[in-house]
């Protein structure tokens, strides 16, 4: 009989901690209008694999340079309009800042 209640008991208290928690598992969704996203066609911008000396020859020194950070290397390099995602010496991704109305 007391094997039972100890049960009983587990089965409550594990139930109301899982259903207590239940309102704090979610998740938002965001959703950015197509129209409010930058056009990449509008912008010349480095290509994937390109090197930092390159991406410096072509569109010049970059306004604010941030890192490297963590293992592999990865920088930042922000022009005006758009900024540069390098690891090591290798651009990895490049993205239109978004205009400010």
């Amino acid at each position: 009989m007391r094997n039972y209640r100890n049960l009983m008991v587990s089965a409550v208290l594990t139930t109301a901690v899982f259903a207590g928690s239940w309102p704090l598992a979610h998740a938002e969704q965001l959703r950015v209008p197509v129209g409010s996203q930058a056009d990449r066609s509008q912008i010349s911008l480095p290509a994937n694999g390109t090197k930092s000396d390159a991406v410096r020859a072509r569109w010049g020194a970059p306004v604010t340079i941030k890192g490297p950070v963590g293992q592999p290397p990865i920088s930042q390099w922000h022009y005006q309009d758009f900024v540069v995602y390098f690891e090591g010496n290798r651009v990895v991704h490049s993205v239109v800042k978004p205009q400010k109305d």
